[in-house]
């Protein structure tokens, strides 16, 4: 199988997904004010992405566990479906309607492109594999930012969302190359619509771990990835527009250089990490970033505008290690249950995208410092934790 080609491609249609999602954060204040909602309300819209992604992870994965081609095909339909209707309606309801439409297309997209990573590039370039298609994502991100940043200011919102939309119907033109790159079940036999388990184990796999610590790491990277996805959807989407704006007094353009600056450090900061986790252990790298997190989370929560700028960089290099749970889930799991395992996975971190904004928005009128407080300890004792796991995994070795 040409792997790399295979890798090339996934990244292409991960970029164009992704370029709506860099541009929302900038809008939420405007969403605020033109349609005149609360705050909880603005948490639900921002949250109802994280939301639907969680509600879909189950059933997707146990679908591409035999029809990972056909998933990946209709992914793009409920992403610009989603779009369209935000765009179209601008009432709440509308907005809640097609975010979860859009949560739906990108589950299907991401999980897609994980699970064909996960079951046909495993081994001792995994993170870098990881780490190319969140690089490519993190280019969509800050496209999305940096397209905000120039757009005119009378610009209504709906035409910049629209703007920041388009390059998801660019990505169509890569399915069908896509669809003839990933390999072909053996055999005619009719396969199940939702399964667990693939009849016949996948050929490529990873050294696995001794089966009594199977269970103690695969709920280690599960907390991992769910923690991080709270802390990123807390500050992306809430904190650091909303602080921006509110205490700052930063335009459009001010929060989207915000963002841009954490991106940026993101997308500098992914592929050495990625090498530097295949060269040094998954998970003694994953802590250290974690217990650098717990510091970029206490100052983009609480410090000024300075330090908080200080912060969203520190933030972006966190986040380069977005991918490395998965190095730790995949070396727990049997390569038959790839993606159901990732599914389940993916569950906890999509909860968290939808918690983390979803609970600043109703903390944030008394207690808006509680949640990044809390996420800033919960970082830390993770990171404590994925430290001992290396140590103890290098002693048992």
């Amino acid at each position: 199988m040409p792997a790399r080609g295979l890798i090339a491609l996934l990244c292409l249609m991960s970029a164009a997904n992704t370029v709506s999602i860099g541009a929302f954060p900038a809008l939420l204040p405007e969403l605020g004010t033109v349609g005149g909602l609360a705050d909880w309300q603005l948490g639900a819209v921002a949250g109802v992405f994280g939301f639907a992604r969680m509600l879909a992870n189950v059933p997707a994965g146990l679908f591409m566990t035999n029809h990972l081609r056909r998933a990946l095909v209709v992914a793009p339909g409920f992403v610009l479906t989603g779009a369209l209707l935000m765009a179209s309606g601008g009432s709440f309801a509308a907005l809640v309607v097609g975010r979860a439409l859009m949560g739906v297309g990108h589950t299907l997209t991401t999980l897609g492109a994980l699970t064909a990573i996960l079951r046909h590039r495993a081994g001792p370039r995994l993170a870098s594999s990881l780490g190319a298609m969140e690089f490519a994502a993190m280019l969509g991100v800050l496209s999305g930012a940096g397209l905000l940043a120039l757009l005119p200011r009378a610009m209504p919102w709906h035409a910049a969302w629209l703007l920041a939309c388009a390059p998801i119907a660019a990505g169509l033109v890569v399915l069908p190359l896509l669809a003839r790159t990933l390999p072909r079940p053996d055999g005619d036999e009719v396969r199940p619509l939702f399964a667990r388990s693939e009849r016949a184990a996948d050929p490529v796999a990873v050294p696995a771990v001794a089966a009594a610590g199977r269970g103690w790491l695969g709920l280690l990277a599960v907390v991992a990835g769910g923690a991080v996805a709270v802390s990123y959807s807390t500050l992306e989407q809430f904190t650091i527009p909303l602080r921006g704006s509110r205490e700052f007094g930063l335009d459009r353009a001010g929060i989207a250089r915000l963002l841009m600056l954490s991106q940026a450090a993101d997308l500098v900061a992914l592929l050495p990490l990625g090498a530097l986790a295949d060269r040094r252990g998954t998970a003694r790298v994953l802590g250290g970033v974690f217990l650098l997190f717990a510091v970029a989370l206490g100052l983009v929560g609480f410090a000024g505008l300075p330090l908080m700028t200080v912060g969203c960089a520190l933030f972006g290099v966190c986040m380069a290690g977005w991918m490395l749970p998965l190095g730790i889930l995949r070396s727990a799991t049997p390569p038959a249950q790839v993606a159901w395992r990732t599914a389940l996975y993916r569950v906890a971190v999509d909860g968290g995208m939808f918690a983390g904004p979803f609970v600043a928005g109703l903390l944030s009128a008394r207690h808006a410092g509680v949640l990044p407080g809390a996420m800033t300890v919960v970082m830390a004792v993770v990171g404590i934790a994925l430290l001992a796991a290396a140590r103890a995994t290098a002693r048992s070795r």
